[in-house]
């Protein structure tokens, strides 16, 4: 991408957002000599990643965020910015007062059935699995298909409804398309060669990927869009893409969350860092530990810190966390993404922009792919 001298503007690039898409695109540009300006609303880098330091804990203080990739580009790639350490996701599960292993593994089946054998759990499953000679037309349908009703009644039915909020059978299937099974003992949560939390946080890896770069925290780029438009030949635009398009065909549907942080007064309340709550009366679908992440690191003491995760009603103003995908949704997107095909100096990147759900590698990916289309090497 070369410089557009055509038109007096102070930036090449104004990029719309702090977090990970955008941190990486602003990156990648100045260091191919584009003049870039990055807009934050809130008052901090790293979007959802985001971790503030309290009492010498990292605070993951928009919900967990594991870094795992088998892409060696992507990791080769925010390895520059930050090391990492050796967490392995393993999360546990607490459904009617009983404690599961997850993901789906010889732990959970053992723990739910009184399995030994990987033959035996197959043919518990086989049992259990709805027969279904067509695709599944909603989300019930697809977790009965794969793991059948125990499973499915114990451990996804009321989490799911609590985590979006509707029943399982208005959810479409493919927000479960793949639930990993695995007939070992083997309860890493992610099949990735690589996997980690950034040490010292995620904070420290973001000021390290806009080290140098302009970044203006507290700025909100829609409430002044005339004048941040004028500031730069292009737009790189990481937000909420109905928002961009003043919610002019309607509005999408996103997931958002609160959170409740509650301190004690020991160095291990709860023995792990993550622990799902499926029993749907239970408000939070999860607790976080967050010591646990970096324990190799933190300097809290006999102190640590628990944070409810709580599924919210979504509305404007909130933080929206995922997209919610339904046909409806997918429909009007489609017709935003075509306005926003239409302007030649816009680019949309990241999980609410595109809206679709992407883990942080895909994400990153997505970045390094987009700068190389426009000849800017990462």
């Amino acid at each position: 991408m070369q410089r557009d001298h055509s038109e007096a503007k102070p930036f090449d690039l104004l990029v719309v957002g702090a977090g990970m898409y955008g941190s990486c695109f602003a990156r990648i540009a100045s260091d191919h000599g584009l003049r870039v300006l990055v807009l934050e609303r809130r008052p901090h880098v790293g979007g959802n990643c985001y971790t503030e330091e309290q009492e010498g804990i990292q605070i993951h203080r928009y919900g967990p965020h594991i870094f795992h990739t088998s892409n060696e580009a992507v990791w080769s790639f925010i390895n520059r910015y930050a090391s990492f350490n050796s967490f392995i996701n393993s999360p546990l599960a607490i459904s009617r007062g009983e404690l599961f292993a997850l993901p789906f593994n010889m732990h959970t089946f053992h723990q739910l059935w009184g399995v030994i054998t990987p033959q035996q759990a197959a043919q518990k499953l086989a049992e259990q699995r709805l027969p279904l000679d067509r695709p599944a037309s909603n989300l019930e349908e697809q977790a009965l298909s794969l793991v059948g009703t125990d499973l499915y009644e114990r451990l996804i039915k009321g989490y799911t409804t609590k985590q979006w909020q509707r029943d399982p059978r208005d959810l479409p299937a493919d927000i479960i398309k793949r639930l990993p099974i695995r007939l070992t003992y083997n309860t890493n949560y992610f099949n990735d060669r690589y996997q980690g939390i950034p040490r010292g946080g995620y904070t420290a890896l973001f000021k390290a990927l806009l080290n140098g770069i302009d970044v203006r925290l507290g700025v909100d780029f829609h409430a002044d869009r005339g004048h941040w438009a004028e500031q730069a030949n292009t737009i790189v635009y990481t937000g909420m893409i109905d928002e961009l398009f003043n919610y002019d065909l309607g509005d999408l549907d996103y997931r958002t969350l609160r959170f409740e942080d509650q301190w004690h007064d020991t160095d291990n309340q709860q023995g792990n860092a993550v622990i799902n709550y499926c029993d749907q009366e239970i408000p939070y679908t999860r607790i976080i530990e967050h010591r646990h992440f970096e324990p190799e690191s933190t300097t809290a003491g006999a102190r640590t810190v628990l944070t409810q995760e709580i599924p919210d009603t979504w509305a404007r103003g909130k933080t929206p966390y995922y997209p919610v995908h339904t046909a409806a949704s997918q429909a009007l997107y489609a017709r935003y993404a075509e306005r926003a095909a239409a302007q030649p100096n816009l680019i949309l990147g990241g999980r609410l922009a595109e809206f679709r759900y992407m883990d942080m590698h895909a994400v990153i990916g997505s970045a390094l792919l987009k700068c190389r289309s426009m000849g800017m090497e990462p």
